[in-house]
């Protein structure tokens, strides 16, 4: 592949990306399918669970930890480790990122999807997984890395502006009800060591408070998205 090929694959959508209603509803109407079947769901919860681990990740590259390692498990759980001080503001934000990840990720693609950012999305996806793919703990964990970059790389490689934009936002839709479901399951949980267990810990701020912000994050991520998808059946 020449510079040139590279940078058209990369590259925004030339022009006005076919996203009017018809395309919107299908994209909305996949997404809410593929959740509410079950067995489809128990696969997909470990999408879900992935970007809410590399929120751990990322958020702790960002504020100087550093990236060991993560896996996922069988029963959809995972865990990410990044290193730096037991205590302090980076512990905290790391710790506090895997909740609201999946819903802002979500947001933020079914956002750029609408705008002809689909391809450089998707190239961003790429370059994460990459990257994230040496740090993998487990055998599930690969798998499940390389099936994610499989599906992206051949829906960037074989590149329709249209068809992008709609799976992206079918997969953001999935990643806003999954982040939900993922909040409902640890708000009604009382298992020690959760994310909002392990804040109230290391600040002295009630597990609620925590369980709270994850809840208002949600919600602003759903409104925006909403908002986009409401636009495009306007």
């Amino acid at each position: 592949m020449d510079w040139d090929e590279l940078r058209i694959r990369v590259g925004t959508a030339p022009g006005d990306v076919a996203m009017g209603a018809p395309a919107v509803t299908v994209a909305v109407l996949a997404a809410v399918l593929v959740v509410a079947v079950p067995p489809v769901w128990q696969v997909l919860r470990l999408a879900v669970t992935l970007v809410h681990e590399l929120g751990h990740a990322l958020v702790g590259l960002a504020v100087g930890r550093r990236f060991t390692g993560f896996v996922l498990r069988g029963d959809m759980s995972g865990h990410a480790v990044t290193v730096g001080p037991a205590r302090g503001f980076g512990r905290v934000i790391s710790t506090w990122a895997g909740y609201p990840a999946p819903a802002v990720v979500g947001a933020a693609i079914v956002w750029a999807a609408g705008r002809g950012w689909a391809a450089p999305v998707l190239t961003l996806v790429i370059l994460i997984c990459l990257l994230a793919l040496v740090r993998v703990r487990s055998l599930l964990t690969a798998v499940v890395m390389l099936v994610a970059m499989g599906a992206t790389a051949a829906l960037w490689w074989w590149r329709d502006d249209a068809l992008q934009a709609q799976v992206l936002v079918a997969t953001g839709i999935v990643l806003l009800i999954g982040g939900w479901r993922h909040l409902g399951a640890v708000m009604s949980s009382r298992t020690r060591g959760s994310d909002p267990d392990v804040l109230a810990s290391l600040t002295h701020v009630p597990r609620g408070i925590w369980v709270a912000s994850f809840v208002l994050v949600c919600a602003a991520a759903t409104v925006l998205a909403a908002i986009d998808v409401a636009a495009a059946w306007g």
